[in-house]
């Protein structure tokens, strides 16, 4: 490799090169052909008089997974360099993975944390696992690289394979039992019943990414759509064709999908179908449950071969578009279908009866505003969704901002779900707590005020909306984090795993506080405080102070269940 401003041939030189050996190991038959054609292209190479000059990488770019930018020639010069163009919605180049991992794993000093063990909680591992299914004590889940299907027992603490055998699969039929059948890339399950009896769950839908299909494994005997009496473990095709594409058929096996990455179940009349988020044609799909038709829903377009039709419109059926939708949850209580629109950053709703579908919530901003309202929500890529039993609470998986945020679909309000490790949790991998704000001591000229008191009971969501306005023309001191505190003096179980503190970023848009009542409460009383520190500067940057302010709220616990509870608004003016 020429050093920088040195003499050298250009990379362009290496192209006619390239592509004759490209052409002859097409031709190859043996390896041990193929090998030799390496050998002689790369003596060829580096027979050449001149170096190859490659460019130095510019200034300014984003790194990931680095301490500092890296170098052509002080970090990579002496060594092999994979480029590998890699996007994380393409299924191919998630199949690409085990190869790199491979040659990471076999040169590395450390990489590597996946694995596909089966045994108690402490040894088992899995590999990129993405959907589950929980029915009482059992767990299904995707283990997406590993191309498996684990079960995960919580009453007797252990790990199991069901299905799959630990490498890609390329059988697009199946039938064999679930150990036994070699699958590719499943991406979510969800349980389902048979149709030879009156029974829960005995089915486990598989949304089959790898093959582009959706199979089914059998937890017990029963019988699919078409299909004559299956035997218990049996794992096989139900849907699609295998090719990659858009195309709906009343035939199922005439059907094709796009990398379908999203499960949800309407078992109920008159819907009775799986809905399919069908990420790569930007589509959500329904497939009956009573004679396997394959039907379009909202998204895409007419032509089956298209994959590109995707976008960001709310709208009727065809004329909606999405872009890579990855999660879908049905609301039973509503009759209506949550999706991850995930590269929208969106969170959209449809209503399969009319097709209409529509933003819930999320600007398309990728900031992360913690707290806020539907029409205020940022998300990053979400990527999984899931509505709470009652139907008040919608989950989501905000993959980039490596948080689950709570959608309360009754007061239209976005907060995250505090995550906290308990002492026998197993952990892969360093667990990085965040280090807790010191709360400052409040000035003795900061107002306090006492709030009327609120009844709520337990498991109930509180929430204190922040409406804090400063002078007129005042900024809030770049550099200078406002924020905001929690306390419970006293009562400090009410706020074991919730978020204590947090920062205010825009004056013009400030965040909402949540507090969850616990489901075992020490006390039927308790007084909440909420402490608030503005740090500003007026206009012209020539005057900046702090201003703070004391909110204090009474709660009156009860074990009767309440309605919905209006957000507490937290108004001054400084």
């Amino acid at each position: 490799m020429a050093a920088p401003g040195s003499r050298g041939r250009s990379l362009s030189g290496l192209l006619p090169a390239q592509t004759s050996l490209e052409y002859a190991l097409l031709d190859a038959v043996t390896q041990q052909e193929k090998d030799s054609l390496v050998y002689q292209y790369l003596q060829k190479v580096d027979g050449w008089e001149q170096d190859l000059s490659v460019p130095e990488f510019p200034e300014g770019l984003e790194w990931l997974n680095t301490e500092e930018p890296v170098s052509v020639y002080k970090d990579l010069c002496g060594k092999i360099v994979i480029l590998d163009f890699f996007t994380y919605c393409c299924i191919n180049c998630i199949h690409l993975l085990p190869d790199l991992h491979a040659l990471e794993h076999t040169y590395s000093d450390k990489g590597p944390n996946p694995g596909r063990k089966d045994g108690i909680f402490s040894e088992s591992t899995f590999n990129s696992p993405q959907g589950v299914a929980i029915m009482n004590n059992i767990i299904y889940v995707a283990d997406t690289e590993n191309h498996l299907i684990r079960k995960i027992d919580l009453e007797a603490e252990k790990v199991s394979t069901v299905a799959g055998i630990g490498i890609q699969g390329t059988d697009k039929e199946g039938g064999a039992k679930g150990e036994q059948q070699p699958i590719s890339s499943p991406w979510d399950v969800v349980f389902g019943t048979s149709g030879s009896e009156v029974q829960r769950g005995d089915i486990l839908w598989i949304a089959m990414a790898g093959t582009h299909q959706i199979w089914a494994l059998l937890l017990d005997s029963g019988k699919l759509p078409k299909k004559n009496e299956l035997t218990k473990g049996t794992c096989l095709r139900f849907a699609g064709s295998g090719n990659e594409e858009n195309r709906n058929n009343a035939y199922p096996h005439k059907a094709g999908f796009a990398q379908p990455s999203g499960l949800s179940l309407a078992s109920e009349d008159p819907w009775s179908c799986l809905f399919v988020a069908d990420s790569e044609s930007s589509t959500v799909r329904t497939i009956s449950l009573k004679d396997g038709a394959v039907k379009h829903l909202v998204g895409g377009e007419r032509d089956p071969m298209n994959l590109f039709a995707f976008g960001d419109v709310d709208g009727v059926g065809i004329n909606a578009k999405l872009q890579h939708p990855l999660g879908v949850t049905w609301d039973k209580k509503r009759n209506l279908l949550y999706v991850a629109d995930s590269y929208n950053h969106k969170i959209k709703v449809v209503d399969p009866k009319t097709k209409n579908c529509t933003t819930l919530a999320g600007t398309g901003d990728t900031n992360n505003v913690t707290s806020s309202s539907f029409t205020e929500s940022t998300f990053n890529e979400p990527g999984g969704l899931c509505i709470g039993e009652n139907g008040q609470l919608l989950y989501v998986a905000d993959t980039n901002n490596h948080q689950i945020k709570i959608m309360d679909l009754e007061t239209k309000m976005v907060s995250v779900l505090p995550i906290f490790r308990s002492e026998n949790a197993v952990v892969d991998g360093p667990f990085l707590v965040e280090k807790q704000k010191t709360l400052p001591k409040l000035p003795k000229s900061a107002p306090s005020l006492r709030l009327s008191p609120v009844t709520v009971c337990a498991g109930q969501t509180l929430q204190f909306k922040l409406r804090l306005d400063l002078p007129s023309g005042s900024k809030l001191t770049e550099g200078v984090p406002s924020c905001w505190f929690l306390r419970a003096e006293g009562n400090e179980w009410l706020l074991q795993g919730q978020m204590p503190s947090g920062d205010i970023e825009n004056i013009s848009s400030q965040p909402t506080i949540s507090l969850q009542i616990p489901d075992d409460c020490l006390s039927l009383e308790a007084i909440v405080s909420v402490s608030v520190f503005l740090y500003y500067c007026s206009a012209d940057s020539s005057a900046c102070m702090m201003k703070a302010i004391l909110f204090s709220q009474p709660l009156q616990i009860t074990d009767t269940q309440q309605g919905c509870i209006a957000p507490v608004e937290l108004r001054y003016v400084f």
